[in-house]
């Protein structure tokens, strides 16, 4: 046996968080794209069941009071609170990431108000967000500037009035400085959005200890709400009153049974709501947050560090050396909880089919051999290390076959 096999052992023989392993319905993959796609919580599959036999198919329309899905946005944010750093109240779940995005952009600069007319965009941002961004700011007539986070404090101005950033960057796993970027944010007059989609579930936040106004994040990554799962958004208590929904529907009005037609917004973070629950993924989702029972953020934390650690370690060990090229900061400070390595332009002759990426086919070998990660084009492999499920074996061997398949 290798000594990172041995360390392996030593390291899962003392994890506090290897029982949780057994409440995910997991195989004898190692499964590395939990930052994409969560794995399976055992215990969502037979509420599911009972979501549509009993309370679909007996309770039938009674269950929006007797089964509780009228509240269940609110109910599953508070349910997801804890896991940002939010006290109760804050947190509606419901839509998806976009359309919370939206959400989240248009209210803020509404809330910035007169002579506030710059939208600054994480230049990394994913795709979508910035999309999104580019609508938000021709619907509210800003003007749409990217800027990478770390120049973020030197391009606000007085006519800033919103900055959507990434708390981890999505392809390289870069941790952005969420406390400092927010406070000069709010030092400028202007609100900060946070996408929260590769954080959430991995690493603090502490969205209410830094004064974070808008947040929104998704739930199927290292929450494990399946796929498709509702999204969430995050609006502080102190500026709740002053949120104005660019979507504002019968489920975030006063008085939703009130079929009113003039519009008046719901109290709290109820004014985030728009249409009708997607109850099925809903409750899927609340049912898979279970596994977060008895699980402190700071011990996910530490163990994400030591994973990723961990993996480095073992890649540098049995990985040839020029062969990859580790993308991610090594600096726990600025580190998510993945890992994404570059692939050398030397390895072309011998993975470079058809004109396909590098990377993908690579990606494709290891998929073969069992170990699930992703790549994005042209060049990167992404390794998510979800520390609820993943343990130092899955680690060591994902480096194995990772240079078994370079060499």
């Amino acid at each position: 046996m290798s000594e990172p096999a041995e360390r392996a052992q030593k390291l899962d023989a003392v994890d506090e968080l290897a029982a949780k392993r057994a409440e995910f319905v997991l195989d004898d993959v190692v499964y590395l794209d939990g930052n994409s796609l969560g794995a399976l919580p055992a215990v969502v599959p037979g509420r599911v069941e009972d979501v549509v036999r009993r309370q679909w198919g007996e309770l039938r329309i009674r269950s929006w009071e007797e089964s509780g899905w009228w509240t269940a946005p609110e109910r599953i944010g508070d349910r997801i609170a804890p896991l940002v750093g939010a006290a109760p109240g804050q947190i509606v779940v419901g839509d998806s990431t976009s359309v919370n995005v939206l959400k989240a952009l248009v209210g803020a600069v509404r809330m910035a108000g007169e002579g506030r007319d710059e939208l600054l965009v994480d230049a990394t941002t994913f795709p979508t967000d910035g999309y999104i961004a580019e609508s938000a700011a021709r619907m509210t007539g800003c003007t749409l500037r990217p800027v990478a986070p770390a120049d973020v404090p030197g391009a606000l101005g007085d006519r800033t009035a919103v900055v959507l950033l990434n708390h981890v960057d999505y392809r390289t796993g870069r941790l952005h400085d969420l406390p400092g970027l927010t406070a000069a944010v709010r030092a400028a007059g202007a609100v900060a959005v946070w996408d929260l989609c590769h954080s959430a579930g991995a690493l603090p936040v502490g969205l209410d200890e830094h004064g974070v106004d808008l947040a929104v994040g998704c739930t199927y990554k290292y929450l494990n709400g399946g796929p498709g799962s509702p999204a969430y958004l995050y609006v502080r208590r102190e500026v709740q009153d002053r949120f104005d929904s660019p979507l504002p529907g019968w489920n975030s009005h006063a008085e939703p049974f009130g079929m009113r037609s003039d519009f008046e917004a719901a109290p709290g973070a109820l004014r985030g709501r728009v249409g009708t629950p997607d109850i099925l993924s809903m409750l899927a989702l609340e049912a898979a947050l279970e596994v977060w029972d008895g699980v402190s953020v700071e011990a996910v934390r530490a163990k994400s560090l030591a994973l990723t650690d961990f993996f480095l370690e073992c890649v540098a060990a049995y990985v040839p050396e020029g062969r990859v090229e580790c993308v991610t900061p090594v600096a726990h400070g600025e580190r998510g909880s993945q890992i994404a390595l570059r692939c050398s332009p030397k390895l072309s002759t011998s993975f470079e089919q058809g004109g396909a990426p590098i990377a993908g086919d690579v990606m494709k070998r290891l998929i073969e051999r069992g170990v699930v990660g992703d790549f994005r084009a042209p060049d990167v492999l992404r390794f998510g290390f979800t520390p609820l499920y993943v343990g130092f074996a899955d680690v060591e061997r994902a480096a194995r076959v990772l240079a078994e398949t370079l060499a």
